[in-house]
């Protein structure tokens, strides 16, 4: 069964959503960041990707009292990610309740500090940030572009530890016009043994349903939720139909 994950992407301690990473297009959702986690729980819910926007634009942690509610209020499973580009902000993001962290920027910029981490923290605790624009790796808040091949790149940190993974096309991402079926196809092909989870573009109950008989591990869902094209209720009976 693919695993649902909704997502919570955080400015100033309030739930937003951007369209193609562009900050200019910030979408207030709920000014409860804990409210919205809560309501996910309450419909089956179990993990949630927690995103710390203003971190990864200042390239430091910043939102970490909003994952400690969050982790101190529900039972959801965290990874987080945004701005985690030193020993200090892993240490917070850690002490502050995130079960994972997901590291994109500092893979590419400090590849031997992110390789430490997994040495040190277990693969397990340790997601691969692929994010890419035209099958390129982004970072630093896909505000700057790589020349790294988005399969090279994995297929790098797998030799490193890295079994989890995180792909979010960024042309996808909160347009609502389904996500890069063909690159998440292509990635499991070639990397059968990483859990990938899918990001970007989800937009209906039936992307679910394809990505899941494409074999994809998770699926991360934020603006459909939002903006009704995807309702809780809906995924509550989606999670329940595969028990």
């Amino acid at each position: 069964m693919i695993e649902i994950i909704p997502a919570i992407d955080i400015i100033e301690g309030q739930c937003v959503r951007l369209s193609k990473g562009d900050y200019n297009t910030q979408k207030i959702y709920h000014q409860d960041p804990l409210a919205q986690a809560q309501q996910f729980e309450d419909h089956g819910i179990k993990r949630l990707h927690l995103v710390d926007l203003e971190g990864a634009k200042k390239s430091h942690i910043v939102n970490y009292k909003t994952l400690e509610r969050i982790a101190s209020k529900t039972n959801l499973v965290i990874d987080f990610g945004g701005g985690i580009k030193s020993q200090e902000d892993i240490y917070i993001a850690f002490e502050s309740g995130a079960q994972m962290v997901t590291g994109g920027s500092v893979a590419v910029q400090n590849p031997s500090l992110f390789a430490s981490w997994i040495e040190r923290y277990g693969s397990e605790k340790m997601i691969l940030g692929a994010d890419a624009r035209d099958r390129k790796i982004s970072t630093m808040g896909w505000k700057e572009s790589s020349e790294l091949d988005i399969l090279d790149f994995i297929q790098e940190w797998m030799t490193k530890g890295i079994t989890k993974a995180i792909s979010t096309d960024i042309e996808k991402d909160g347009m609502l016009q389904g996500p890069s079926f063909d690159l998440y196809r292509e990635i499991k092909e070639n990397f059968p043994g990483l859990f990938i989870v899918a990001s970007g573009g989800i937009s209906t109950m039936q992307d679910l349903i394809t990505l899941e008989q494409d074999n994809i591990d998770a699926v991360i869902v934020g603006k459909a939720i939002y903006e009704g094209h995807v309702s809780l209720k809906e995924l509550e009976q989606f999670i329940i139909s595969k028990k």
